[in-house]
């Protein structure tokens, strides 16, 4: 098999060449960057973690790293919103998808945390594809390993800081609360932004404040408007090791239907992807896009959302050029 053409700037290997080889064609890579074993130095790895045993409504996220894959060929080398060329400034690749056990949580929540440590190791950050939510608290046990206790910026239509379901302690509603409670999280800079929809109680919101969360509800977005998120998530994080979390459905469902637990009244992902941007300027040490379904999707909607949710995180992730 013949080695496709790629852009190759500064050293760094980035996609398959569109103007050689259609969109359609070529490797199954997310944005059709190079896999690990092309490269010999990673700054970034996008990592596929097929995993959705914790989920307590619709399953199908285990789909969602290869449907996100799919979904990502038409994004380019150039973003002008950020004037921003994030495959030519830093050394981006695809790592592939860790191996999970379906059938035991624990046991897959080890090797998540094991998968995740082994990658940092080669790679200076990782942006995750799940999967579901279920995955963010071994991560950040790996995360937290080398950057100490991080603020948590969490967009999600719920507040997944739940105690138990069924007195399961890890699910998909629960990875922030047991985080929290492990010390992995710095208390004092966490936030959600997005969350909606009817709660268990209002003790709901007392725990979560406890755990070190405050809340920009999605009901605030129009008062606040992009703008008003952006200053209360820097004000909020500072200059704090800050991790990333984007749950898909996060977004209204009219743009992203492919997900487990949809909420009406989101964030459109012209909200969603500008807030995103302003990350660039925060101390961004890790990033996830989680719980995208592809069984519920139609015409790649949801797996295109979440594509340009992750190609925003690698652009946050870019250095800064040189002068």
């Amino acid at each position: 098999m013949s080695t496709p053409p790629r852009i190759t700037t500064g050293g760094r290997l980035g996609q398959v060449d569109a103007t050689q080889v259609p969109r359609f064609a070529g490797p199954a890579t997310f944005a059709r960057l190079p896999r690990i074993d092309e490269v010999s130095d990673v700054d970034v790895a996008v990592v596929g973690v097929p995993f959705d045993a914790g989920v307590s409504y619709r399953p199908g996220a285990r789909f969602g790293p290869a449907h996100v894959r799919e979904s990502s060929r038409l994004l380019r080398p150039y973003n002008p919103a950020v004037d921003v060329e994030p495959f030519a400034r830093q050394q981006v690749v695809d790592a592939g998808d860790l191996a999970v056990n379906p059938f035991d949580i624990d046991a897959a929540i080890g090797q998540v945390e094991a998968g995740a440590r082994a990658l940092l190791e080669r790679a200076g950050r990782i942006v995750t594809i799940g999967g579901d939510h279920t995955i963010a608290l071994p991560i950040l046990r790996a995360v937290a390993a080398q950057h100490g206790p991080v603020a948590v910026v969490h967009f999600d239509a719920h507040l997944d800081t739940w105690d138990t379901y069924f007195g399961a302690a890890h699910t998909h509603g629960t990875p922030f609360r047991r985080a929290s409670e492990e010390g992995l999280l710095d208390r004092s800079g966490c936030l959600h932004v997005g969350t909606r929809g009817p709660l268990y109680s209002t003790q709901d919101l007392v725990d979560d404040r406890e755990l070190g969360f405050q809340v920009v509800p999605s009901v605030e977005m129009d008062d606040l408007g992009v703008r008003g998120v952006v200053e209360r998530i820097r004000e909020r994080v500072g200059e704090r090791p800050v991790y990333l979390s984007v749950d898909i459905d996060v977004l209204d469902p009219a743009f992203a239907p492919g997900t487990g637990t949809p909420e009406a009244g989101g964030l459109t992902s012209r909200e969603l992807l500008a807030v995103l941007r302003a990350f660039g300027g925060l101390n961004l040490v890790g990033a996830d896009v989680v719980e995208v379904a592809p069984a519920y999707d139609h015409a790649e909607v949801t797996g295109i959302a979440a594509s340009h949710v992750v190609y925003e995180m690698l652009c946050a992730l870019a250095p800064e050029e040189q002068a």
